[in-house]
């Protein structure tokens, strides 16, 4: 498509749904290529002897190759704009793909999830700063469209890895160049309406940014409020997307196809609960919607240690709704804390999210290990309680840059 005839619109003016569609879609399919990752954990813990440390500590490669670059490409790209970053990241992604399907050796395996790791990476910065500025003002809304290709992909991942690679080979898992392919199609004509809207604002007078009335002491405990708040979804989130396939498999004798799919009811749960936040977060404050997401799953993460097969996957489902909720409302609202750093904020608080991610499956991993996967569901129950300190999240009022 010749850019030319792309329609530019800018987010002081109209929500750019076209843009936000197609970045979405990207997000799906870079997270689809992500969650192969822990969806291949059964397979690959049979075939290399693998313990459960082991096994947190593969997503601990991922997690960490995604998270300390965030930051860095985020703020590189505040100051230099990259609007083709993502193709660049994918080509990293689909390199990963390549080293899983012939993995021979675990060595080999933790070379495949790091480079799917620094792929995403490049992605999530600079694909979070387009949802930001197709955004027209609705912002909640639209980091919750994003979020949700995202999530959908992850929710697809182990159904997909079930029906095409796991009754075959793990060479199968090349079919999901397919999708890597698609991805990088997509993101150039993201990039393109990117790159438009650049040479446009080039030529327009700077608008005046609406910064929030705190004191840098204030917004500085705030940001850290928010990083508390994402190391307890995301602890939780890894107990979960990690080792809830051998959960139900060591607590009620499922087989690896039959717990992938118990798996997907969380995965599907938290696409739905991510647009759902995005929208209560514009219509009643992100600051309540943070609240209700982190704390409010706590009764919930309680019961689930003690439920039978159906109430498990019930629970799961509530679990996966009411905690995928408030990821968008945390980005949009530390965006709004640092409105002059939008992509080194979506860097830092993806990477943190991975980081946290990759941090609790290793810990866990070893824990379940000295212990059991049972032990291990009943300690990260209490996880969400720390929900409870973002009542001292202030009520933002703005005031324009001089």
């Amino acid at each position: 498509m010749n850019t030319a005839q792309i329609k530019v619109e800018t987010p002081q003016t109209k929500t750019a749904y076209s843009v936000l569609f197609a970045v979405s879609f990207a997000h799906l399919l870079n997270d689809l290529i992500q969650g192969i990752i822990p969806a291949m954990y059964p397979s690959l813990e049979q075939k290399f002897e693998l313990s459960m440390g082991q096994i947190g500590l593969l997503t601990l490669g991922f997690q960490l190759s995604a998270s300390i670059l965030q930051p860095i490409v985020g703020a590189f790209t505040d100051k230099y704009p990259k609007p083709f970053s993502q193709v660049f990241g994918m080509v990293f992604s689909s390199l990963g793909i390549v080293f899983l399907a012939h993995a021979s050796s675990y060595a080999w395996c933790v070379v495949a999830v790091v480079l799917v790791g620094i792929g995403s990476s490049i992605f999530h910065p600079e694909s979070s700063r387009v949802a930001f500025l197709a955004s027209g003002g609705k912002r909640s809304l639209a980091q919750s469209i994003f979020q949700i290709g995202g999530n959908i992909g992850t929710a697809m991942a182990p159904l997909l890895i079930a029906f095409i690679v796991l009754p075959r080979a793990q060479i199968y898992i090349l079919w999901f160049l397919v999708f890597a392919i698609v991805a990088k199609l997509t993101l150039l004509y993201v990039g393109r309406w990117y790159k438009k809207g650049l040479e446009i604002n080039k030529t327009k007078p700077k608008k005046k940014l609406e910064l929030p009335d705190l004191t840098t002491r204030k917004i500085a405990v705030s940001i850290g409020i928010l990083l508390l708040l994402i190391f307890s979804k995301y602890f939780y989130v890894a107990s979960i997307t990690s080792y809830f396939q051998f959960y139900t498999i060591d607590k009620f004798g499922l087989s690896e196809v039959q717990a992938q799919v118990y798996l997907f009811y969380f995965l599907i749960a938290v696409a739905l609960g991510t647009l759902l936040g995005g929208f209560f977060g514009d219509r009643f404050g992100r600051k309540y919607v943070i609240w209700f997401s982190v704390l409010g799953a706590t009764p919930f993460t309680l019961m689930l240690p003690y439920a039978d097969l159906t109430m498990t996957a019930i629970l799961v489902v509530i679990v996966g709704l009411i905690m995928s909720s408030a990821f968008p409302a945390i980005l949009v609202y530390a965006q709004e804390l640092l409105p002059k750093k939008i992509g080194m904020v979506s860097g830092l608080f993806y990477g943190f999210a991975f980081g946290m991610g990759g941090l609790g499956s290793a810990v866990l991993g070893w824990w379940a290990d000295l212990t059991s996967i049972n032990f291990i569901y009943h300690i990260c129950s209490y996880l969400p309680l720390i929900g409870i300190i973002a009542y001292f999240l202030p009520n933002m009022k703005k005031v324009k840059n001089k």
